[in-house]
């Protein structure tokens, strides 16, 4: 487990890489650590509310019922990422890289994803409830077993059935707003 003054005076000092390090439950509310490397860190149950990590590594990294409420994760890689559980109510996921992360059950409730790329993500049992999807890549990924009510889903690039039946992608609106 890491000292998190150690890891806030490191970060102050221009360190960023904290890969590879154990931060279940910690508590970072309203920290900024924007362009930080927690690739492959375990942040399970920690609360990041408020937390700025935008630009930085998240890739492969354990977010199991993390507390990400109101988080900005714009711009960020989270290829891979687990966030079975996760509250991300609110949270800025702009132009954020979701690809392959596991979302099950995660509250998403009025998250902004615009520009997101959500391809071969998992997000069955997922809240979208007023999320912005506006210009999300949701290849390989379906909305079927999620509530997305009052969900902007405009311009999304998902797959869509040509005329013969099979599967292409492209740019489709799903809704208006």
């Amino acid at each position: 487990m890491v000292n998190i003054q150690q890891l806030r005076h490191e970060y102050n000092q221009g360190y960023r890489d904290f890969s590879n390090i154990s931060l279940h439950g910690v508590d970072l509310k309203r920290s900024h650590l924007s362009g930080v490397d927690f690739s492959q860190c375990d942040l399970s149950g920690a609360d990041l509310s408020g937390i700025d990590l935008s630009r930085s590594n998240l890739n492969n990294a354990n977010l199991t019922d993390a507390e990400l409420i109101k988080a900005d994760l714009s711009g960020t890689k989270l290829t891979g990422v687990n966030f079975i559980g996760a509250d991300l109510t609110n949270a800025s996921l702009v132009g954020a890289d979701l690809t392959q992360a596991d979302l099950r059950m995660a509250n998403l409730e009025g998250a902004d994803l615009r520009g997101a790329n959500l391809t071969a993500a998992i997000v069955s049992g997922a809240n979208f409830c007023n999320a912005n999807l506006t210009a999300a890549c949701l290849d390989e990924t379906g909305l079927e077993d999620t509530d997305h009510d009052g969900a902007n889903l405009c311009h999304l690039r998902a797959p869509v059935l040509n005329g013969a039946g099979d599967e292409e992608h492209r740019w489709v609106t799903w809704g208006a707003h």
